[in-house]
């Protein structure tokens, strides 16, 4: 599940930043937001996340109401509510009013991870494609002009890091963290190798995607965006 996007939500502040942090640990990308109406403008912010983290007792606005107004306006996103709540009847409301699971504080973060996991999982990653190279997550493939490129766990990790994040500058930083998960003690030479195996493999023909932005890291860009 490295680079997933997700948003957390929780007015706590101590839990706020301790849950997105070792979430960022476990290499997602993390955004937070600290009500209902933060939820809700950050929602509206290019790119989406792919999963929100939701708190139901939120001040001004609850978690459950945050959920109505997501779907309400057709946005399709995941939520995994997160509530000191634990009777039956706020989890069956959680989940028909359109939540994909319900997690009751305290938790371990091991499961919450792998409750995460699940909901993506569950959720079905589409295709995602750049001019002619697209990538199955599903599947574990990819393809160039209709051709099978041969990819190690590694480069298919950072190739669907960069497709994902097409026409975004990824500093070698964020893509060290998002894709090793290590700091490697501050060292991103390893980035540039593998951005190197990749352009390779997969763009040994026109037009070729896989820039480099000095000083700034890397973009995979179709031609003319």
């Amino acid at each position: 599940m490295t680079g997933h996007r997700l948003l957390v939500v929780d007015d706590e502040a101590t839990v706020r930043e301790l849950l997105s942090d070792a979430l960022r640990f476990a290499g997602f990308q993390v955004t937070s937001a600290a009500s209902g109406a933060q939820a809700v403008q950050a929602l509206c912010l290019p790119p989406p996340p792919d999963l929100v983290l939701l708190d139901v007792m939120l001040p001004g606005m609850d978690g459950f109401e945050v959920l109505r107004r997501m779907r309400s306006s057709g946005q399709r996103v995941p939520v995994l509510f997160l509530s000191a709540r634990d009777a039956p009847d706020d989890k069956i409301a959680g989940l028909t009013a359109g939540g994909d699971d319900y997690v009751t504080k305290p938790f371990h973060l091991r499961e919450l991870i792998a409750r995460i996991s699940a909901v993506l999982r569950r959720s079905g990653e589409s295709t995602v494609g750049v001019a002619d190279l697209t990538l199955d997550p599903e599947r574990q493939e990819v393809a160039r002009g209709g051709r099978v490129v041969r990819l190690s766990p590694t480069e298919f990790r950072l190739l669907r890091f960069l497709m994902t994040n097409a026409g975004r500058i990824c500093s070698k930083d964020e893509i060290l963290t998002a894709v090793w998960r290590y700091d490697f003690a501050g060292d991103t030479s390893i980035v540039d190798t593998y951005v190197s195996y990749l352009r390779r493999k997969v763009d040994t023909s026109e037009p070729r995607l896989i820039q480099t932005r000095r000083g700034e890291g890397y973009v995979l860009r179709a031609p003319g965006r």
